[in-house]
């Protein structure tokens, strides 16, 4: 809750505009008074201060003692306002304050109501309700003043006043449907459907009121159970709505006729029932208990009893809170609730009454009983996690409360449930000095089935089966490559069975798994069934049984069997075949892995046995998997399996052979070579130096190994991934040309796809349907398929314009005639298909004695200028005949046509016309068209004249001789008439109210005339070609047939927000940035052909005359937010849903001469059908009007938007509610859920106001009033604040209440929509009802996204390219073949009832569930769910466009994919998945994150097993196999492909490629290349394996925001050391000293080119981690900026940290900070980060024995001793001077120098005369290099160990010993940029590289900024 500051209410206590919002939550009963205070002020002041001073007496009443949060602030403000007030408005009073309200009460009665009530139909119904609400509360403060002054009100007013509050209770606020007495007459209470829905919800016969309960006339079943059980009057309204929409649109979807009468289908009930309860059904069955779903054997009671199921269930789950999230637990608490519902509508046989159910009728029963002690255990759990950072173990999450109703100990809860129940038992602490506390710990019953333990091993065993497998093949691979034979087959006896002894490892990995089980569920064993235990045992002993048995039968293979082995030999006998016997073993061994292969391969007999109850199956089935409540039957059909096990068959294959023959067995000789002996090195106590060497060797490679199969399957599914696309046609028109030569087939495919087809479907299925599709031309005639085309084509043209892409010339251009002319024989196309076409017609014309007869076919060749020119003729033709009047001008006028049109027929048409005269005749054709443009009466002369020569130069020039007598004839037959077209009657000009079609045509036909663009350059914007490019080719992709919009399914779109900007507002967009560089000029830069097109469409020359208005302004700060990820943005594009809808619906119910009307056909139909008494008739005749059509799309789309804070900021003045509800205001059918937090008055008065929290739902109160206002819907109260675990998905969980339909489209704040895509949303809606493979519908329907960001800068371009091959390539492969897409937290489509049922569509659990989105992925595919994705439709996408925000965001991810790997959603997918299809799962979820971690782990190996080597002496280093490694070198080549980035570009290559053509695709890779890609993707890749490592190992995974804010901002040194210090620049210093040593003492193959690339791809990663800030940072090297950031460093780096002060502000508060993730890591991460950093004592101790000082000296340890008493000494010394320091400081800082100078003095000599002269510069570099990273390692145990270290007291010592580490590494990093600032090219090439194209284009950003940086410094310098 936000406090109420004084700045708030300086609005209260002056004389300005009363904001009636903006007051404290404990008094927002008194905002509808202040509303209407403000909306009579104006016409009468007395009234309104009458009304506030009546809010302040009730604001008094409600918090009497000011206890509420700003309460007393406000009161005072108030009353100061009100002093003031009542001064001026007694002034101007004549009668008494009562008497004046009286006559005011009156008055707007009779001037509002009465007026309104007159109006009728016509009257606005926010209007009247409006007036009723506001008549009521004047009159409520007249009765009060009436009080105050003793006064009776008159009887008339009394009257009136009954009169307004029986009539307001008609008026009823609303959300989709007006179910309250006065909405009958409403457009979508007149649809059959709907009225049947409301009819059989109010059949309420039979069921049991209370005695003393007055129902209501319009009670129905859900009034009924929301009084029985208890629960709220605005859920009861929410779900009553939600379930007659619900119902209504399966029966119209399923069951509708013509002619149906109002019924609901009972059909329709059994399918929404069906899918309802499947989840419930399933549980029951599960747990082994009935349904409580008994319906009664009477028939008539069948369809009440179903809805009073569905109406329960629904009103659960709307008042069920963060219990949604727990599926199982409503299973449970419906389950008991039918079972009293049932027994409720039953007679005890003992009483004769009917039973009542246990948890009372009382209000808000339901959730006081029910709701609230479930949710108080969620709470008390989530305040024992700390917010995340206590072990997972200690604290019970949403998915391990949920599971406890997984089995039946669920029922001890009894019901009502029972309060001293275990399952409510959560102990704050553990205190063993409190009873109660310690009994509570022992009955707490923890975690369930899963405990989420900090450790890598999670990731072998969640994916043992894989891991386990590559691990046996390498042991097979090593094997054989050992035997030397060339020929792997080519095996001996002996070496077979040395192979089979991979069985022996499997048993042990086998016993190692059973073992890791047992102590990573250790902590859940209180919990555990006796069952599970039993499995966890018998697998640990089964596993080392096999162990033992294998190994013995091997071990009695030998000549010469061990002691034990002789033994079991001599009881079997020594003529048994012992090898026979380990085969045997092996052959039992394998036997359930047969049997599993079985199964995989006949999936339909596990399928059955899952069904059977036989204990043996049983048995078996819970042998192999614990038994779970999801993760069965995730079966594919056999087409399916097959696709994915070939694609893994071959990555296997593949990558093996490759491991094998260019990896393993190359290193096999080397290393036996090596073995025999080794030179004495600098390790004298190593008892055995040959593991040492082989471990060097042998680590990179194996690593490698395990990490490359990545790179093999990005190879694969690349390629596939292409091949797959290809086949789906994606890139079927990549450009305007091809869009331009297939345009003829648009029309068709528009008509075959986005409308629906009255015969049936009969398009072909299966692989052959892609090749064997053909969409047919449109149809030669004007029939009602192009009219169609053109109502769809012209509004997708429209919205283009309306957003500014294209210019009005290209929007006239582009836009195809709304009205078909009736006299053409053909399609109209676009003119700009038919650009210049008719002057290169004339010009072949006028050349007609060079190209002959061959002109008619040269044109006739051109499909589009045949078109034009025959357009062209018959719209003139039209034309003057419309404007020749005269009697004898139309006889000749029709001659000349007629002879025309005789010889076009005849095809001789150029021979006997002089098509010469054509060049002439064309000029006074288009002067003609430019007069009837102007239509002014003063050019009828010049017209009359034109007319003659037009005349004149058909006789004379254009026909034969022969035809001029009888022409002339014609004419001048009338012997009054001198000249022809000179009489006022023989030509119509100018037209006299020349009607629409009229102008269209001349304007067409003006275009087609003069136009001279190519079709190639309209439209000119990059953005309009990409979307019309992908429109055009996505309608010949294999897309569902369209449904009518009446029978699509319904839907909403939910879009979670929190403080994110709303709408830029003027201040932000010019107010100067340090650069001086505006928000407004970079978009104006950004995008300057939009902003030109902007001004031409507010017809605005200039900048300066948009602040002439408050429209302007507003229109410009749209513009702007249009431009980036704003709200604004993504409601903009989420409402086009609802135009479409609305469209669609008119034409599919329109008539022929309807659509023939044109683009006024909606509004005609709507004023024709105004009048009509019932709608209803205009539905059945086949008619829809305007409003119908915004009925239907209202039943079928809603859209809301869960703005978190909505209610805060409102209360508080905040502008981001000011902007949202000017988005209500624009969108008015867009709806808000926001959680509100207020303050109420408890039981006892004594005590302090309690907060209160609600789910709210608001619409704008009437958008045709000037003064924003919203309007409560729901208002649903919460049993406690909703935000537990993660945010978001709370905020999506307290608003999908709110939501309606069958499908969820959940969408981001920072994403857009398209009306194009928008009209194909019902065809991708149909994918929900079609089983993809044949299994199983849809539960999610991905969808490919266009990141739109890409124009920012070089690094939003990378994110572009790697998100965009992400959203197509990556997730078409997954979906299809691999099976394994799930959501990724952006805008899928949801099976609503689906997640509904199953816990929403993300989880919530603190920490684990960071990434929320991909949660709900898994979570579906577990509970036999089904994701696909469709790449014909498309959404956008906002990227993150600084590095420090694609950073966060890259943390973010690996930080959420480290959560993941310790999940039990990924165990379990990695356990019931079936082998290749979990293979997909691994690489395509944590495995990526974990490859990249074992590649910066390999580089590691590498150097340091390298420096093993190098420092073990030169005998060792100078090896062959030292040397000439080549597979080693393979293996870093391999690493080093994932190091670029290779990962991510082969992907974007491909899709490019597939999209754009090849040509673009290697011009962008170049491009690319040039602007640094390879060493942003290496940066990325250090992100990646920092956090996802650090969270794996010590958690700390927090929600980072990264803004999506414009980057056009410098950032300061500081901020970038705080961000990338642990992340890259430790990591890169670290490199680089290691490479350093390298260099020193390799001395014996630099030369090797092997050597050379490997040595520059390290160097290159330690000079990226260091310096890539730097580089891609905006003003990175411009002088000032160093000088400032380097100012800002010292600050910083100086500054103590105290409390309070932020890490910005003190590197000690950052340095503590950074700290915070050891402080809650467990043991096993602290022993992890202690055994690291030995590594930096082991790197010292190699390096103190190759100093010449020690060379001189023996091996001995001692001297390594010796090294360390230095580095002690010099410690020791180091703290008592600070403690000495800190003691005489306050003293005397004379005494504190002169020891100082004694230290000098004493410490330098001796170091200069006795170590100095034994050691040479090498040894200073080497001394130095070897006890400084010793010093780090120090510190890293320090840290890791902090609470010892505070209690031997040198933290302070750690301290400050952290502390110059890093000003040196501040230091190192800071000189190189420092330098690189004197060279101003060095900034030059920056700025182009991060703002601009490669050396192409304008300069302007560059220009921008050095324009803005001379104002500046300027303007300083003028100060």
């Amino acid at each position: 809750m936000q406090r109420i500051l004084r700045s708030q209410t300086a609005g209260i206590i002056g004389l300005g505009t009363f904001d009636s919002e903006v007051l404290p939550s404990s008094l927002v009963e008194i905002a509808p008074i202040l509303r209407v205070a403000n909306e009579v002020e104006e016409y009468n002041p007395r009234v309104a201060y009458l009304c506030r001073y009546y809010a302040f007496d009730k604001a008094h009443k409600l918090d009497p003692s000011s206890s509420g949060r700003g309460v007393r602030q406000y009161k005072t403000a108030l009353l100061q306002r009100l002093e003031r007030e009542n001064e001026l408005t007694l002034e101007g009073r004549v009668k008494s304050d009562a008497r004046e309200l009286q006559s005011f009460y009156q008055h707007y009665y009779q001037k509002y109501i009465q007026a309104l009530q007159n109006a009728g139909d016509k009257a606005d119904r926010e209007s009247i309700s409006k007036a009723y609400q506001t008549a009521n509360i004047i009159f409520e403060v007249l009765k009060a003043v009436n009080t105050t002054q003793d006064m009776e009100l008159n009887r008339e007013i009394l009257e009136t006043q009954d009169e307004v509050v029986q009539t307001k209770k008609m008026f009823v606020p609303y959300n989709i449907l007006p179910l309250d007495p006065n909405g009958a007459n409403q457009a979508i209470m007149q649809f059959p459907e709907i009225q049947g829905a409301v009819y059989a919800l109010r059949n309420i016969r039979g069921l049991p009121w209370p005695k003393d309960y007055k129902k209501n006339k319009d009670a129905d079943i859900l009034d009924w159970l929301g009084l029985m059980f208890g629960f709220q009057k605005d859920n009861v309204a929410n779900q009553r709505e939600h379930l007659i929409l619900l119902l209504a649109n399966v029966h119209i979807r399923k069951f509708w006729k013509p002619n149906q009468q109002s019924k609901l289908d009972e059909r329709a009930l059994t399918q929404v029932m069906k899918k309802l309860f499947k989840n419930y059904k399933m549980w029951c069955k599960y747990l082994g208990r009935k349904s409580s779903l008994w319906l009664p054997t009477i028939e008539q009671k069948v369809q009440q009893r179903k809805l009073l199921y569905m109406g329960l269930y629904l009103l659960i789950w709307g008042e069920a809170a963060n219990l949604r999230l727990m599926p199982e637990c409503l299973c449970y608490i419906y389950h008991h609730m039918a079972f009293e519902l049932f027994h409720m509508l039953t007679i005890d046989p003992m009483t004769g009454e009917n039973v009542i159910q246990a948890n009372g009728c009382e209000k808000e029963a339901f959730l006081r009983k029910v709701v609230a002690p479930i949710y108080d255990v969620i709470a008390k759990e989530a305040e024992r996690s700390k917010g995340g950072i206590s072990e997972n173990s200690e604290w019970r999450n949403y998915d391990d409360l949920n599971e406890y109703f997984w089995s039946a100990d669920c029922f001890q809860l009894g019901w009502p449930m029972r309060a001293d129940a275990d399952f409510f038992c959560v102990p704050y602490k553990l205190d063993f000095d409190n009873d109660h506390e310690l009994a509570n710990r022992y009955r707490w019953i923890g975690k369930v089935n899963f405990v989420e333990i900090r450790s890598f091993w999670h990731i072998f065993r969640s994916f043992d089966r894989m891991w386990s497998f590559f691990i046996l093949c390498l042991q097979v691979m090593i094997v054989v490559a050992w035997n030397g034979s060339d020929d792997p087959f080519a095996v001996s006896y002996g070496d077979a069975l040395r192979v089979l002894t991979v069985f022996i490892t499997a048993a042990i990995l086998k016993l190692g798994q059973a073992i890791l089980d047992i102590i990573l569920c250790w902590k859940a064993k209180q919990n555990m069934s006796l069952y599970v235990k039993l499995r966890y045992i018998l697998k640990v002993v089964s596993a080392a049984a096999w162990v033992f048995v294998l190994s013995v039968t091997y071990a009695c293979t030998w000549d010469n069997p061990p002691g034990f082995a002789q033994t079991i030999r001599s009881w079997i006998g020594n003529e048994a075949s012992f090898p026979s016997l380990f085969i045997l073993a092996i052959v039992i061994y394998l036997s359930p892995n047969m049997l599993a292969a079985v199964f995989f391969l006949f999936p339909s007999i596990y399928q059955f046995l899952e069904r059977l109850n036989y204990r043996i199956v049983m048995l078996m089935i819970w042998w192999s998997q614990p038994c779970l409540y999801v993760g069965r039957a995730m079966h594919e059909s056999a087409f399916s399996r097959f696709k994915y096990t070939m694609f893994w068959a071959l990555v296997i294959v593949t990558k093996l052979a490759f491991s094998y023959y260019i990896e393993i067995k190359p290193l096999v000789g080397p290393t036996k070579a090596m073995i025999p002996t080794f030179p004495n090195g600098f390790f004298p106590h190593a008892q055995n130096k040959k593991i040492g060497a082989c471990v060097a060797l042998w680590t990179p490679i194996t690593l490698v190994y395990f990490m490359d199969t990545q790179i093999w399957y990005a190879l694969f599914s690349t390629l596939f991934g292409g091949i797959y696309g290809a086949y789906q046609r994606i890139g079927e028109i990549r450009t305007l040309e091809m869009l331009r030569s297939r345009f003829h087939l648009l029309p068709g495919a528009f008509n075959a796809n986005l409308f629906p087809n009255e015969k049936n479907d009969s398009r072909k299925k299966g692989i052959k349907a892609i090749f064997s599709r053909r969409i047919t031309k449109a149809p030669s005639n004007k029939g009602k398929e192009a009219a169609r085309f053109a109502k769809l084509w012209n509004p997708i043209i429209t919205s283009f314009r309306e957003e500014d892409l294209i210019s009005n010339r290209e929007m006239d251009l582009l836009l195809v005639p709304y009205r078909v002319d009736c006299e053409l024989g053909f399609m109209q196309w676009p003119p700009f298909l038919l650009a210049n076409k008719v002057q290169t017609a004339v010009c072949m014309a006028r050349d007609s004695s060079v190209y002959g007869s061959d002109l008619g076919e040269r044109i006739e060749a051109d499909s589009y200028m045949s078109c034009a020119v025959r357009e062209c003729y018959a719209s003139l033709k039209s034309i003057i005949k419309h404007l020749v009047q005269g009697e004898h001008e139309k006889q000749a006028v029709d001659f000349i046509f007629a002879k025309i049109d005789s010889h076009a027929e005849a095809g001789t048409l150029i021979n006997e016309f002089r098509m010469s005269a054509v060049t002439h005749l064309y000029c006074q054709f288009v002067e003609l068209i430019k007069y009837l443009r102007e239509n002014n009466k003063n050019d009828r002369d010049q017209v009359v004249i034109l007319f003659l020569d037009m005349l004149e130069v058909v006789t004379r020039d254009l026909m034969m001789a022969d035809e001029l007598d009888h022409i002339v004839s014609l004419v001048h037959s009338d012997l009054d008439i001198c000249q022809p077209f000179t009489s006022e009657v023989a030509l119509r000009f100018p037209v006299v109210q020349p009607t629409v079609a009229w102008r269209e045509k001349i304007e067409r036909l003006y275009l087609l005339l003069t136009t001279k663009e190519s079709a190639m350059d309209v439209p000119s914007n990059l953005e309009a070609r990409r979307r019309i490019s992908f429109f055009s080719s996505s309608l010949f992709m294999d897309i569902p047939k369209a449904p009518s919009v009446h029978n699509m399914l319904s839907f909403s779109v939910l879009t979670p927000h929190y403080r994110e900007q709303v709408l830029f507002r003027l201040e932000d967009l010019e107010t100067p940035n340090e650069d001086g560089l505006t928000i407004l000029s970079y978009l104006q830069q950004m995008f300057p052909d939009e902003w030109t097109n902007f001004l031409e469409r507010i017809k605005c020359a200039t900048h300066a005359e948009l602040r002439e208005s408050e429209e302007l302004e507003e229109e410009l700060r749209l513009w702007a937010s249009y431009r980036w990820a704003t709200l604004t943005r993504t409601v903009r594009g989420m409402m086009y849903y609802k135009k479409a809808l609305e469209l669609q619906a008119f034409l599919d119910m329109s008539r022929d001469e309807d659509l023939m009307k044109g683009n006024d056909a909606m509004e005609s139909s709507c004023t024709e059908n105004s009048d009509t008494e019932n709608s209803d008739d205009s539905l059945r005749g086949g008619r829809l009007s305007g409003t119908d059509c915004q009925a239907v799309a209202d039943m079928k789309f809603t859209c809301v938007v869960s703005c978190q804070q909505y209610g805060i900021d409102k209360r508080s003045g905040s502008p981001l509610a000011q902007d949202i509800l000017r988005l209500m205001k624009r969108y008015p059918s867009l709806r808000i859920a926001y959680i509100d937090e207020v303050e109420e008055s408890g039981n006892d008065r004594q005590k302090k106001n309690i907060k209160v929290y609600y789910s709210c739902l608001v619409k704008v109160s009437d958008p045709h009033q000037a003064l924003l206002l919203d309007q409560v819907i729901y208002r649903i109260k919460l049993p406690g604040p909703a935000i537990l675990g993660v945010g978001k998905p709370e905020n999506q969980n307290h608003a999908i209440i709110f939501t309606r339909g069958e499908g969820l489209q959940t969408v981001d704040m920072d994403q857009d929509n398209y009306m194009e895509e928008a009209l194909k949303m019902r065809n991708l809606l149909q994918e929900f009802l079609k089983k993809h493979d044949g299994v199983q519908f849809p539960s999610i329907l991905g969808l490919r996204e266009h990141v739109f960001t890409e124009s920012v800068s070089s690094l939003a371009r990378f994110m572009v390219n790697r998100e965009t091959s992400f959203a197509t390539i990556g997730q078409r492969f997954l979906a299809n073949p691999l099976k394994v897409r799930f959501h990724y937290g952006h805008s899928d489509v949801f099976d609503r009832l689906f997640h509904l049922t199953r816990g929403g569509v993300s989880k919530a659990s603190k920490v684990v569930n960071l990434s929320e989105g991909i949660f709900a992925g898994f979570n579906t595919t577990l509970r036999e769910g089904n994701v696909t994705h469709h790449e014909y439709i498309q959404v956008g996408k906002a990227r993150d466009a600084g590095l420090n925000q694609i950073s966060m965001f890259e943390a973010k991810i690996a930080s959420g994919n480290g959560e993941q790997a310790l999940s039990r959603d990924v165990y379990r997918l990695g356990h019931h998945f079936d082998f290749f299809r979990m293979l997909s799962c691994y690489f395509s979820t944590v495995g990526y994150h974990f490859s990249a971690l074992i590649t910066v782990i390999t580089v590691y190996a590498f150097l340091y097993g390298r420096l093993y080597l190098v420092l073990n002496g030169e005998g060792l280093s100078a090896r062959k196999a030292v040397q000439d490694n080549k597979p080693l070198q393979v293996a870093l080549a391999s690493q080093s492909l994932v190091q670029i980035g290779f990962l991510m570009v082969l992907p974007m290559f491909m899709e490019i490629s597939l999209e754009r053509g090849y040509r673009a695709a290697v011009s962008e890779f170049i491009l690319m290349q040039f602007q640094l890609a390879p060493m942003f993707f290496m940066f990325s890749l250090g992100t990646t394996s920092h956090y996802f490592g650090r969270t794996l190992l010590h958690g700390g995974a927090i929600y980072r925001s990264t803004g999506q804010g414009v980057v056009v901002c410098h950032v300061n040194f500081a901020d970038n050391y705080r961000f990338y210090s642990r992340s890259h620049f430790v990591k890169g210093i670290e490199l680089s000293i290691v490479l350093v040593v390298y260099e020193i003492f390799c001395h014996n193959y630099r030369s090797d080119v092997g050597y050379v690339l490997i040595n520059i791809s390290m160097w290159f990663m330690a000079g990226t981690w260091l310096f890539a800030p730097f580089l891609f940072n905006p003003s990175g090297f411009e002088w000032q900026k160093i000088v400032d950031d380097w100012n800002d460093w010292n600050i910083w780096i100086r500054n103590y940290g105290r409390i309070g002060i932020p890490p910005e502000k003190s590197w000690e508060s950052w340095w503590e900070q950074e700290q915070e993730h050891l402080r809650y890591s467990g043991l096993w991460g602290i022993v992890v980060e202690i055994l690291l950093s030995l590594r930096f004592f082991i790197y010292q101790y190699g390096l103190v024995y190759h100093l010449n000082i020690t060379k001189r000296k023996s091996n001995s340890f001692l001297i390594y001793g010796i090294s360390w008493l230095v580095i002690f000494a010099i410690v020791f010394v180091t703290k008592i001077l600070s403690a000495w320091r800190r003691k005489l400081s306050a003293k005397s800082q004379s005494l504190i120098r002169i020891i100082n100078g004694l230290i000098f003095v004493t410490f330098v000599p001796i170091v200069t005369l006795i170590a100095l002269p034994h050691m040479s510069m090498q040894d200073i570099v080497i001394f130095i290099l070897a006890f400084v990273p010793t010093g780090w390692g120090m510190l890293q145990i320090a840290q890791a160990l902090k609470p010892l270290v505070q209690v031997v007291g040198l933290w302070e010592s750690v301290k400050t010993l952290a502390r110059n580490y890093e000003m040196v590494m501040g230091l190192l990093l800071f000189t190189p940029v420092a330098f690189l600032s004197l060279f101003p090219f060095i900034s030059f090439f920056q700025t182009r590289m991060l703002f601009n194209q490669w050396f192409s284009g304008d300069l302007q950003i560059l220009s921008m900024f050095r324009g803005r940086r001379n104002a500046r410094y300027s303007y300083n310098k003028r100060e």
